[in-house]
């Protein structure tokens, strides 16, 4: 969801004016989503390098964890069930307690998943499933140590901001993901450009490297 910053920087706004309506815009492409019948939409939020920008910026991105609270209010409304990827014991036990709650009142909800990725990174993920495969002594298939466990690989990867790079976001899963970019920031992101992707990927021819 790349472009927060800089639609707040050309509106003269503080660049967490841009994260908060990045917020807004996530909720309700989630929602999109949902109407279309897509299953699965996973959401890179704060990754493991993030925590080195300025601290201000940090301060503020961290900030709208506590409104989790919120997304999971939504979530509840359409019966889709929060996976958050990533390491929270980073955040502060608040934040901590909030986004546990928010995953636990959806847990048992059936209408899809929606995954949020809080301090993540690809890198990471890999090195903590690569720990747990080891423990086990392989007898359990590696992708249940993802966490995406139980999920399928995307199908589609969308980044917003005229960034072309996949800036260590789910880099086991997204090994035959058909890739679009677009120079759109995210918070301006629509359901009408979500729909023009989504019929252009029907048009690639997907072989799996076969």
């Amino acid at each position: 969801m790349d472009g927060n910053g800089r639609w707040a920087t050309e509106r003269h706004l503080p660049r967490n004016s841009g994260h908060k309506e990045g917020v807004k815009t996530m909720i309700r492409i989630a929602s999109a989503c949902n109407d279309r019948a897509l299953p699965y939409v996973s959401f890179y939020a704060f990754s493991t390098e993030n925590k080195y920008r300025p601290a201000s910026e940090v301060k503020g991105l961290i900030s709208l964890m506590s409104r989790m609270d919120e997304v999971a209010d939504e979530l509840v409304k359409r019966n889709i069930k929060l996976n958050v990827m990533g390491e929270i014991s980073y955040f502060d036990e608040k934040i901590q307690a909030v986004i546990r709650d928010s995953v636990a009142r959806t847990s048992s909800l059936t209408g899809g998943v929606v995954n949020i990725g809080l301090n993540y990174g690809g890198r990471d993920e890999i090195l903590r499933a690569a720990d747990m495969y080891r423990s086990c002594l392989g007898k359990q298939p590696f992708g249940d140590f993802l966490y995406t466990a139980g999920q399928p690989d995307p199908d589609i990867l969308i980044r917003t901001g005229g960034e072309m790079r996949l800036s260590n976001f789910m880099l086991y899963q997204l090994a035959y993901t058909e890739l679009f970019f677009t120079e759109t920031y995210w918070p301006d992101f629509s359901e009408e450009e979500l729909d023009a992707i989504i019929r252009e990927y029907y048009k690639r021819d997907r072989r799996f490297g076969k």
